[in-house]
């Protein structure tokens, strides 16, 4: 048998047994194959050595006295710094019900003793393995998003200014005689406006993707439908749409939520009926009085509907429905993801009711904010 390749060996495994010999065995073991040993005889000694040192690997007597395996494994677990270091239980114990408590507590296997070398040594060439893969992905992650927010902050300046200098170009080139440049105009006026509304919900979706800190107070959801059609008035009147709101009569619908990503929440589900409605429909805005735990905001369009495969599919990134925006807008498939990963944040759940031809019907629940008086 060929023996194994040093340059596989390397790594620094820390070695916690409250017997020496013990120690000392798998030292010679792991120790003449390239492996920086650290050894500990307790608990105790085995933090001081952390505080020091971060090992790739920690080799774990289970029964030990003062402190156990299960005590030093879950305390490394708590620690930030220690959490990823993989751990194997080493034991002369060989109860099925300690070797699952043992991996519950966070081992990531268990070897009993005495054990063979050659098994000893491929379980810890694994999980080296295994750790350095999982680092060299988590690296790579970090490495993307760290590019692709690069590209899509700066994307999304010069898409901006590209957007704005097209829409100049439009409006003037309205006063000229010539049709193909006001056309050339046109196109670029939307293709800029479609990649910039791509760009950024590209970014709300990585930010979501990365884990959302929202910070929930209460908040006056009427307010808050009135705040969303008022910005979006404007898109609504170049289309011949009409906004209707039906609101409680008194005014403090509170719901915990977070303020921002309640005005996202609102502002795609409003855009969204605005880009599926055709001119000289009604999108309506309903708040429905507070039940016990929740409160429910209603947007309502009278666009195409959603067949039932699109309702399988609307809240997956980058889904392609079958109903289309009515005036050219731009529909990147982003915008359901996001609102239902901000509402879901929220504590809330988000649904739509819709059926092919009848317009659509999308509804958030949030729970009710409560009030000391």
């Amino acid at each position: 048998m060929n023996a194994p390749s040093i340059e596989t060996n390397t790594g620094c495994l820390l070695v916690v047994d409250d017997q020496e010999s013990n120690i000392q065995i798998v030292g010679a073991a792991l120790g003449k194959l390239g492996f920086e040993i650290l050894p500990a005889t307790g608990g105790l000694q085995a933090f001081q050595r952390l505080a020091v040192r971060r090992p790739d690997l920690i080799l774990l007597d289970l029964l030990m006295p003062e402190m156990d395996g299960f005590e030093v494994c879950r305390r490394i677990r708590e620690n930030s710094d220690w959490a990823e270091i993989p751990i194997i239980f080493l034991s002369s114990a060989d109860d099925k019900g300690l070797i699952v408590r043992a991996l519950e507590s966070g081992g990531v296997d268990y070897i009993t003793k005495p054990f063979n070398h050659a098994e000893l040594v491929t379980r810890v060439r694994n999980h080296l393995a295994l750790k350095r893969a999982r680092d060299e992905l988590k690296q790579l992650a970090e490495d993307r998003d760290e590019l692709l927010g690069i590209l899509t902050h700066d994307l999304k300046n010069h898409l901006g200014g590209m957007d704005m200098s097209a829409q100049l170009l439009r409006e003037r080139s309205e006063a000229l005689a010539d049709p193909k440049l006001r056309l050339m105009a046109e196109n670029i006026s939307h293709s800029s406006g479609q990649m910039l509304a791509f760009v950024k919900e590209f970014l709300a979706n990585a930010s979501a993707d990365h884990g959302l800190s929202l910070s929930t107070e209460p908040v006056n959801l009427a307010d808050a439908v009135t705040r969303a059609v008022q910005a979006h008035q404007e898109a609504a009147k170049r289309k011949q749409l009409v906004f209707q709101t039906v609101l409680p009569p008194t005014n403090g619908v509170l719901v915990q939520a977070d303020s921002a990503a309640l005005n996202q929440v609102l502002d795609n589900l409003v855009s969204n009926a605005i880009k599926f409605s055709p001119p000289d429909k009604q999108v309506r805005l309903t708040v429905c009085p507070p039940g016990a735990r929740y409160v429910e905001c209603q947007v309502r369009d009278e666009g195409p509907g959603f067949s039932d495969t699109d309702k399988t599919r609307m809240f997956r990134r980058y889904a392609r429905l079958s109903a289309r925006p009515t005036g050219g807008e731009p529909s990147t498939g982003l915008g359901l993801s996001i609102t239902r990963k901000l509402v879901v944040a929220m504590q809330g759940e988000l649904t739509c009711e819709s059926t092919l031809g009848n317009g659509a019907t999308f509804a958030f629940r949030l729970p009710r904010a409560v009030t000391s008086h």
